[in-house]
């Protein structure tokens, strides 16, 4: 086998095994995701995007959408099932009718006091007790690889 081969095999092993861990990841996702529905009725974007509202404060679509790395649109979607649920209120601005923001009520806050992080708990347990150094570390590998999967080119540094 030729050298050119030999790196070829090499990165289809590489390839086959960050697969490998996207699987795994999305997998642990998914369980958290329905732990998420059967404890609280609610889907892991609709937590992401209530947790957004908890921690942006009264908010417009726009930075929702921005924070949780979601479409307009589809923060609008879980916007209306959030406020149907009561966990969100929505009025428009005084300055700007045409303006509407977002703000968590108390049943929001008390879903977001007891519900589980989104990643686990065992996750976030785990990885705080990493070195910062080690999470810094990951979390620039992790934005590199969702900016490779999402079709985004990597800054060059």
């Amino acid at each position: 086998m030729g050298q050119v081969e030999g790196q070829q095999r090499e990165q289809d092993e590489e390839l086959k095994a960050i697969l490998k861990s996207i699987r795994r990841i999305a997998r642990a996702v998914e369980l958290c995701s329905r732990q998420i529905d059967r404890g609280f009725g609610l889907t892991l974007p609709q937590l992401i995007v209530l947790t957004c509202v908890r921690d942006l404060g009264e908010v417009t679509v726009k930075a929702v959408s921005k924070e949780a790395d979601l479409s307009p649109p589809t923060v609008v979607g879980i916007l209306d099932k959030l406020e149907a649920k009561g966990l969100i209120e929505r009025y428009r601005s005084t300055r700007d009718r045409r303006i509407v923001h977002t703000r968590l009520t108390t049943a929001g806050g008390r879903v977001l006091r007891e519900a589980p992080p989104p990643l686990g708990q065992d996750f976030v347990a785990a990885f705080t007790l990493l070195d910062q150094k080690v999470r810094r570390r990951n979390l620039r590998a992790f934005a590199q690889i969702a900016d490779l999967v999402s079709g985004q080119q990597l800054e060059t540094t």
